[in-house]
């Protein structure tokens, strides 16, 4: 098998993998390093946990070092372009680790944070910047940053660009830059969207595919939870007490459904913490560092959020709501069983959500295996939450209280608006199963 040391890296760059403990690099270092050193354009088709990040980072960086050009104030000689602050911080992360030593500028910006010291900082110019899009264009259309010195432009998550609404921001970035320069493209999947937008930017690509396109990791023990909607966090609270779900990470469709889940864990004293678009990018990475340290058990996340997510022991992956796209089945549960370990996605469904479990299991190839045996397998339970329960209309002994009270009812709260058709019923109830209602 390759070594690092057989790629024709900088002994800079070997000796920060050796301090690291990296010896071999993955399938898609292997096949991509080559390319990229001798500057050609490249199709990388990988799902994330790959080392996909490593695959562009480490060549850029010895192209960088051995060339010797001084970049320009206000210039950057390469642009890598990440949908997520997540992401970008964490190329950024690695691009610092094995730049070490190489004596080039690099630097990341996003936004959801103030926007000047970025500016102050774009005057020096850098080898390396990592970027989201629409932060990218903030500092470009208030002239801040000039493209005519990019010699390589990353495109990292292009599936997830295009799904999260970027691709204007991702054409007009990319029409500012100089035509003669090395493009990367890497993506998880490669839809017919996908494929013209990687053929509008390439040219003459080397195409790197190391796993089958939008398939799931081998080692990953899936399973189906089929479960009625309101007794989704009594199973989500009955799992989480196993003992072997040491890290946990919990998808939620909504910004709002991940709060949910995070108050009713509280409620019951397990300690956990949402990441999502509405939650600041200093309380993201709080949350994100105390995952990581094992401070919480649990990181509940919108698919948005998580996207990039890179922590290499999760044990568990469950999906409380089912994804609406297929795709992002497969980008959820590869979030667990990194680095060759095991991992468990459990997916919890409702009765609504099995034309999402079909989509998913066609697009994967594989039926995934309904549990039977979990404790509220077939339990049609309505669990009325005890916070809400004061909050019922009582029946009046008046008939025209009655009438009044129906004619001039009023509406749920914002926070439980959705709360009858929702996944929070059962919170803090002492039964643990309920009655359904006629």
């Amino acid at each position: 098998m390759t070594n690092f040391k057989d790629l024709n890296l900088s002994t800079h760059i070997l000796s920060a993998l050796e301090k690291k403990g990296y010896t071999k690099p993955t399938p898609i270092q292997e096949k991509s390093i080559p390319h990229v050193l001798s500057k050609k354009d490249l199709m990388g088709i990988a799902q994330t946990g790959t080392g996909k990040t490593a695959a562009f980072a480490l060549p850029i960086l010895d192209n960088l070092f051995k060339s010797k050009n001084q970049v320009q104030p206000n210039n950057i000689r390469t642009l890598i372009l990440t949908p997520t602050r997540e992401l970008a911080s964490q190329i950024f992360e690695n691009i610092d680790l094995y730049g070490q030593g190489l004596g080039l500028r690099y630097k990341v910006v996003f936004g959801g944070i103030n926007i000047n010291p970025q500016i102050k900082a774009m005057k020096r110019g850098f080898d390396i910047l990592v970027a989201t899009p629409g932060r990218l264009l903030d500092l470009k259309r208030q002239g801040h940053i000039d493209f005519s010195q990019v010699e390589t432009f990353v495109l990292d998550e292009a599936d997830r660009m295009l799904d999260m609404g970027f691709i204007h921001d991702v054409r007009k970035i990319i029409s500012k830059l100089p035509t003669k320069r090395q493009t990367l493209f890497f993506s998880a999947t490669m839809s017919q969207d996908i494929i013209r937008l990687a053929n509008s930017i390439l040219k003459n690509p080397i195409k790197v595919e190391v796993t089958p396109q939008a398939t799931t990791v081998e080692k990953i023990d899936q399973k189906i939870n089929m479960v009625d909607k309101s007794n989704k966090l009594l199973l989500l609270k009955a799992i989480l007490e196993q003992e072997n779900a040491k890290s946990v990470l919990i998808f939620s469709r909504t910004k709002h459904g991940a709060n949910r889940i995070v108050k009713y864990l509280d409620s019951v004293s397990i300690n956990s913490a949402a990441i999502h678009g509405n939650k600041s990018q200093a309380a993201r990475e709080r949350a994100l560092g105390d995952f990581r340290k094992d401070a919480i058990k649990v990181l509940v996340a919108t698919d948005i959020a998580a996207r990039g997510i890179d922590i290499p022991n999760i044990s568990h992956v469950i999906n409380f709501d089912m994804p609406c796209e297929a795709e992002s089945y497969v980008h959820r549960i590869g979030r667990t069983a990194r680095a060759g370990q095991d991992g468990i996605a459990i997916s919890f469904c409702d009765s609504s959500e099995i034309k999402f479990l079909k989509a998913i299991e066609r697009l994967i190839k594989f039926k995934v295996p309904i549990d039977t045996e979990h404790p509220l397998h077939g339990v049609k339970a309505r669990i009325v939450p005890k916070e809400h329960a004061d909050r019922r209309e009582r029946p009046s002994s008046r008939p025209s209280e009655r009438n009044r009270n129906s004619n001039n009812r009023r509406p749920f709260s914002k926070d439980s608006s959705d709360e009858r058709n929702s996944s929070q019923r059962g919170f803090g109830n002492k039964s643990f199963f309920g009655k359904r209602r006629k």
